[in-house]
């Protein structure tokens, strides 16, 4: 569950293979653990972890603002649409230039797959820098069916994505067994999890399936059904029987 990183913060990518649609970039290992900075309260809590305690830190620019600290471990960048949590309602321009001067510290960039057109700048900014671009999509209320998921992933293959996440309820074994099942189908990574009654215990399925970025809080959940980051590191080490150094 680790990543290496260079004198920048910038993530190194393999560019050996030859590319398919898209170039899928080696940052995206399965079962890596994101610390979600978007309080005063979690960045400060960011700043005391001790080495390996996460592989990532998501700063919520939208929560946060511009500039972002330094930190030791690489930073994911994200200004969330108001529609998928987002706070503090920024405009699309507000988003695009916070997202534009946060990547040069970035190792991922964040876009949900509804703004990668009018978010499109930022993207082409992010593949001249050849910093990976995660599509993401939330749904607060339910687990879209297989259909609309597939071509969620569709959509942010098509928009140039290295990698799409997908958050969604889940209230059955069946909102989990959709989830599951998009690892037979994309063929780009997937950080794929769960929120509300079976948040839990589908992230923990679903890093151990597969899933590349697995979120967890620093100071308090954002949403219901999320780990704190270090004890889902711990019990992530604790699936696979790896320690983390």
């Amino acid at each position: 569950m680790s990543t290496k990183s260079h004198g920048t913060g910038r993530i190194a990518t393999d560019t050996s293979a030859k590319p398919k649609r898209n170039t899928i970039v080696s940052v995206f290992k399965p079962g890596a653990v994101v610390g979600i900075v978007d309080s005063p309260e979690a960045a400060r809590k960011a700043a005391r972890l001790p080495d390996g305690a996460v592989d990532f830190l998501e700063w919520r620019a939208d929560c946060l603002g511009c500039p972002i600290p330094n930190a030791k471990f690489p930073w994911i960048i994200t200004a969330r649409h108001s529609i998928e949590g987002g706070k503090n309602s920024m405009s699309s321009a507000a988003r695009r230039d916070a997202l534009s001067s946060l990547l040069p510290v970035a190792a991922i960039v964040d876009i949900e797959v509804r703004s990668l057109v009018s978010l499109q700048s930022v993207v082409q900014q992010a593949k001249v820098s050849r910093v990976p671009v995660l599509a993401s999509f939330h749904d607060f209320k339910k687990t879209p069916s297989s259909a609309r998921l597939r071509e969620v992933i569709r959509q942010a293959e098509d928009s140039g994505a290295n990698a799409v996440k997908i958050a969604a309820h889940t209230a059955s074994p069946a909102d989990v067994a959709r989830l599951l099942d998009l690892f037979s189908t994309s063929r780009l990574p997937l950080a794929v999890m769960g929120m509300g009654p079976l948040g839990m215990s589908s992230r923990v399925l679903l890093a151990n399936c597969g899933s590349v970025l697995n979120y967890g809080w620093l100071h308090a959940p954002n949403v219901p059904g999320q780990w704190a980051a270090r004890e889902l590191a711990k019990i992530l080490r604790q699936c696979s029987g790896q320690d983390r150094h």
